[in-house]
């Protein structure tokens, strides 16, 4: 049927159909970023040396699983994080329980924002870079978080689109800022690499997240709850 109604239009109208049809795909296309159709994949291109290396996620998984490294650039990765790779690997798989709506109401405040700019001051989209760093990190956040808990490894495996760490134009120095003060020593590789910097993410997700207002109300009219440990920062 819909072919007959096609053959029987006048020409003119024929080509006016065709035109709008080409000109919505082509907005379409010039709209998404050019990486949208394509599953992240590499969570880590290292762009701070002599060429950049990507580390893809089955690697991450492989050694997030049983602590074997099969990638040179996670290897190298973990030789500059300030940490030894077991730390890493029991840091990033740790897990933190967190409330979704009181991640998302942080992340998506000023201060949140503030965060969030900050945690992407090196580490972004690979090809929007800072554009949508913010939104992308948010989200991956956001997306861990569906479960009532978080870590590194689930942040770093919900990145929406492959991220870059870079160092180049003099305007990205490869470092990224640990949110957790005290908690690395001033003037190493713990206070500024990549690996460190998601080890201590979820912790400070967690420790920042904030509560509904109707909630905290009803906590002030119930008993006063057992003092419970802070937030460690590592683990």
């Amino acid at each position: 049927m819909a072919r007959l109604i096609v053959m029987s239009m006048p020409p003119v109208m024929l080509k006016h159909i065709l035109a709008g049809l080409f000109l919505g795909s082509t907005v379409t296309a010039t709209v998404l970023p050019a990486s949208a159709a394509v599953d992240n994949d590499l969570p880590v291109r290292w762009n701070t040396g002599g060429a950049v290396w990507s580390t893809p996620q089955s690697a991450f998984d492989t050694f997030l699983d049983s602590g074997d490294i099969t990638d040179r650039g996670l290897e190298g990765g973990l030789a500059r994080s300030g940490w030894t790779s077991t730390e890493i690997k029991d840091g990033m798989n740790k897990t933190y329980t967190v409330s979704l709506v009181g991640v998302s109401r942080f992340l998506y405040s000023d201060a949140g924002v503030k965060f969030l700019k900050n945690a992407t001051n090196s580490y972004f989209p690979y090809w929007s870079m800072n554009t949508y760093a913010v939104q992308a990190l948010r989200s991956a956040i956001i997306s861990d978080a569906a479960d009532g808990s978080i870590s590194s490894a689930g942040i770093m495996k919900a990145l929406p689109t492959d991220f870059r760490l870079a160092d180049f134009c003099n305007t990205y120095t490869g470092a990224q800022n640990i949110c957790s003060e005290g908690s690395c020593k001033p003037g190493t590789a713990q206070c500024t690499s990549l690996l460190s910097w998601y080890v201590f993410l979820p912790a400070c997700i967690q420790a920042n997240q904030m509560a509904d207002p109707v909630a905290m109300v009803k906590e002030t009219m119930a008993p006063a709850p057992m003092m419970q440990e802070p937030v460690r920062g590592l683990w």
